[in-house]
């Protein structure tokens, strides 16, 4: 049901004292958002519970129209700020109380219910005038949109469309986030980067103060990535995103001062209105996996499904051939058929050196001895399908021939490699790409520093992407156990789930639990291991039967850094992962909170046990349990359990 209404309308000069400042609740209540002027700029406040949130965050953009003004014959903004001149003219409000089911995902059904309220401005300069019809006036309209879900309020700024034709160029965007001292962030200073335990400020004073797990200084240092987990000294637990980026520039964020974070712009934007800026999302819980369980709201900052036939969409599980031959090919495609996994991706080399602009992706590299098409009809012949790495460079040349041929090739899907972004420009070109592969039937996985913001609900063949620190940079357990608080509350991440590889800083169980804990629609198990690695390890049963998308998905328990205890659904049974930090601990799972009571249920647990002679060292077990009992997990320092759940009935 959506419910819109006109608060009020008034004429109001931002310097001016408001009498009645606009608010808006959260649905349940328990988030509040209050609008205020101070001085000549735009600021609110949002609290939990009545517990503070944000104490005094500020909000705007800085446009610079000089150029285009004088351009067009429209007297010049001589104002600092243009926010200065703008005027509050009326308050709308609208209600949303819906459910949509996408494609795939981490549950079947997604409720958007929210409160919005949006602040109509104008700032209208009396210089100038009708000129043959067109209208000489400094005229701009902007609009602060502000969503309150129950899991967090996302504001967003609206260009609507004026009647001078002038476009918006964004030098800056002035929102801003205010805590209370004390509180602690999980810094992170790109995409694929180490994850540290900082406080809010530059000081020395900071480094004194208490280390987390992987913490290097305790000190602010440069900007940081989004998702950004924060733990405030009331003991609200906060996360601040970025969603609905697909024509902008990317989001950072920099401490603006002690306390006060700041989004930082990539670069500048060039904007037509009509026109939305991305969502700046806060959400807020009582406990760290709150958070978690309340990352729908991404999906819900973004337009549904856009493409009409979405029969060519098809998640799964992926082996990645570094061999490239046709031999080891014929023996990758074999090994996925015969483990039950959907895909072979053939890595970056198969058409030549790939970052040289001279390598052509319309065809294999002439010291290579397969066919494509061949081995497509090969793989498709035994249920498998094949994917095709393919660097930017040939990409942003070839792209408009590459898809019709890999179509007739019959390939499933493209995984872009070495993708440029940031800038407005490379982020138009990197969504335009998705959609052009979506029009040829083709799905997509990118890699390096992409960060999703909820567009794959739009494009649903953008499977899953990178931007993570995975297992090619074989982190340990402590960064592991933060990604889930982190990088994955923006979206899939495609971690490159390792298993054999001797490099590992985590046990075997630890590795398995990650393809339930770590949410991917296409999941790469096996990362730099070869079919003949596998000598029928029984705790492999596991991820032969580990889906990829989920019906219902609880995070139970966990804190970043130290542990996390996750549980998916997939029609009847239940799946557990749980990773553990750096310590021993022992961890007690309520199945009453997933499992349907009284049910019994057979338990596959795969867990470590170093007093196995093994190579793997992992521990099978089968028994029963009923739906309400507690079950009792004792995880070794870096490790890990995985559990299957199979619903026998009554």
């Amino acid at each position: 049901m959506n419910i819109k209404t006109t608060l009020f309308s008034l004429l109001l000069t931002l310097p001016l004292v408001v009498s009645a400042a606009p608010k808006l609740s959260s649905p349940d209540g328990q988030i509040a958002f209050e609008f205020f002027p101070h001085g000549s700029s735009m600021h609110y406040s949002l609290t939990y519970q009545g517990r503070p949130v944000v104490t005094d965050g500020q909000l705007g953009v800085l446009v610079d129209n000089h150029l285009v003004e004088s351009a067009m014959g429209i007297a010049r903004d001589t104002a600092r700020l243009w926010t200065s001149q703008l005027r509050l003219m009326a308050v709308d409000t609208l209600s949303v109380d819906s459910k949509w089911k996408p494609l795939y995902g981490e549950c079947s059904e997604v409720r958007d219910r929210y409160r919005q309220l949006t602040l109509h401005f104008v700032t209208i300069v009396p210089n100038g005038g009708m000129d043959d019809g067109y209208d000489k006036r400094r005229s701009y309209l902007l609009d602060v949109v502000v969503r309150a879900y129950d899991e967090g309020v996302a504001i967003r700024y609206h260009f609507p469309e004026g009647s001078n034709g002038l476009f918006m160029h964004v030098v800056e965007e002035l929102t801003s986030f205010v805590f209370a001292p004390g509180t602690k962030a999980w810094h992170e200073a790109w995409a694929q980067g180490p994850y540290n335990l900082v406080g809010l400020t530059q000081t020395a004073k900071a480094d004194r103060q208490g280390q987390g797990a992987d913490c290097k200084s305790g000190v602010w240092r440069d900007e940081t990535e989004r998702p950004l987990y924060l733990a405030l000294p009331n003991g609200l637990q906060v996360a601040l995103l970025e969603a609905g980026l697909h024509d902008y520039v990317r989001g950072k964020l920099k401490l603006k001062r002690d306390n006060e974070l700041q989004v930082s712009m990539y670069g500048s934007a060039d904007v037509i209105p009509p026109y939305d800026t991305p969502w700046r999302v806060i959400m807020v819980g009582k406990h760290p996996v709150d958070l978690i369980n309340n990352k729908q709201m991404v999906l819900n900052l973004n337009a549904p499904c856009a493409i009409r036939d979405t029969g060519f969409i098809h998640p799964g599980k992926v082996f990645r051939a570094g061999q490239l031959d046709d031999k080891n090919i014929r023996r990758a495609i074999d090994f996925a058929a015969d483990f039950g996994l959907s895909y072979v991706e053939l890595d970056a080399g198969w058409y030549g050196p790939e970052m040289q602009m001279a390598s052509s992706a319309l065809s294999v590299d002439d010291k290579r001895d397969f066919s494509i098409p061949a081995l497509c009809s090969y793989a498709a012949g035994k249920g498998v399908g094949l994917w095709l790495y393919v660097n930017q460079r040939a990409l942003y040349t070839q792209l408009d021939s590459i898809l019709p041929l890999y179509r007739k090739w019959g390939v499933k899907g493209i995984k872009f490699g070495f993708v440029q972004v940031g800038s407005q420009q490379w982020t138009i070109w990197l969504h335009e790409a998705v959609k052009k592969c979506a029009a040829y039937g083709l799905m997509v996985d990118i890699h390096d520093e992409y960060r999703p913001t909820g567009w794959s609900r739009t494009y649903p063949n953008l499977l899953t992407q990178e931007g993570v620190r995975g297992n090619e940079e074989m982190p340990d357990a402590g960064h592991n156990t933060v990604l889930p608080f982190t990088r994955f509350l923006a979206g899939p991440a495609d971690y490159t789930l390792c298993y054999f590889n001797n490099r590992l800083k985590t046990t075997k169980a630890h590795q398995l639990a990650m393809a339930v804990v770590y949410y991917s629609p296409l999941q790469f198990l096996f990362w730099y291991d070869r079919p003949d690695a596998y000598k029928g390890e029984q705790e492999l049963e596991f991820w032969k039967h580990c889906p990829t998308v989920w019906d219902e998905s609880i995070a139970l328990d966990g804190s970043p850094g130290d542990y996390i205890v996750q549980v998916r659904r997939s029609g009847n049974d239940w799946f557990a992962g749980a990773l553990n930090g750096k310590a021993a601990r022992t961890l007690s799972i309520d199945t009453g909170r997933f499992l349907v009571k009284g049910h019994k249920y057979m338990v596959e647990l795969y867990e470590d046990d170093l007093s196995l002679s093994t190579r793997t060292h992992v521990a099978s077990k089968r028994f029963p349990v009923t739906g309400g009992k507690s079950l009792t997990l004792k995880l070794f320092p870096s490790g890990g359990a995985a559990l299957r759940f199979v619903n026998v009935g009554r």
